[in-house]
């Protein structure tokens, strides 16, 4: 994969359009590190995108025919690998925007799901495609479909591998916008205008208690949100978001 900075977005690439982008458990590790590393002080976001026509084609078909491991280290090689993928995209400091250009499939489809924001190419065509090599969702799929699509959505998605359109996506909550191929660069980088002038720590705290309590109880959550929100408290940008509200002026966050 390619990664390249500019203007506070770290833009990431995967660069392998000869097999759609199709991801190998070392491509899942170098994500996850990329993820681990994000800094709120260097960066706004971290967008994801594929070479050529597609966005991800899933894992790697040939990575999984020469693998040859028990059960016992199939469970590690995918904690290591695409789970940790899915555990630092969810905890990352900074929001994760996948922009869509082309087909999303398997844990392509996935990855999208795990961002925080999804945009799609209009041709862009989706699938949880992992029933059709005999696999269940991975790379969080079985947590995030349901939450994103609801429960009979997601098996469906699940059970049949059924492929479907962008549109089709947005209208399940998959992604969060469709744009015209030529127009999706434009909408990406008008939400990014966003996050720059958003106070990228505390968007970072507010996903961290976000994603802890969707499993919580609620008393349980509504403690571990009081405790991010001091957290929030002591820091510059609520500083700064105050003072310029009280001066009537625009915020300017670091």
């Amino acid at each position: 994969m390619e990664i390249s900075d500019d203007d506070g977005i770290r833009t990431v690439t995967f660069d392998r359009p000869e097999v759609m982008n199709a991801f190998t458990p070392e491509l899942a590790e170098e994500l996850a590190e990329v993820f681990a590393e994000a800094d709120p002080d260097d960066l706004d976001a971290i967008v994801l995108t594929g070479e050529g026509g597609a966005f991800s084609a899933g894992g790697d078909i040939q990575s999984m025919a020469d693998r040859e491991k028990t059960t016992d280290e199939y469970y590690d090689h995918v904690t290591e690998t695409f789970g940790r993928l899915v555990e630092e995209a969810l905890s990352a400091a900074v929001p994760i925007v996948a922009k869509v250009n082309g087909d999303a499939v398997g844990a392509g489809l996935a990855v999208a799901a795990v961002s925080d924001f999804a945009y799609a190419a209009e041709s862009a065509t989706f699938s949880c495609a992992f029933v059709r090599v005999g696999l269940i969702p991975d790379t969080g799929g079985s947590f995030l479909l349901p939450r994103l699509v609801g429960l009979r959505t997601a098996k469906r998605l699940a059970f049949t591998g059924e492929f479907f359109g962008a549109e089709e996506a947005a209208e399940m909550g998959l992604v969060n916008e469709v744009a015209a191929e030529d127009e999706l660069d434009a909408a990406v980088e008008d939400l990014l205008d966003t996050l720059r002038e958003r106070p990228t720590r505390t968007i970072g705290l507010a996903k961290r208690a976000i994603h802890e309590n969707m499993g919580r109880e609620w008393r349980e959550a509504l403690d571990y949100e009081n405790m991010v929100q001091s957290q929030a408290s002591a820091t510059p940008e609520h500083e700064e978001g105050v003072a310029a509200f009280l001066e009537g002026r625009d915020p300017e966050f670091e």
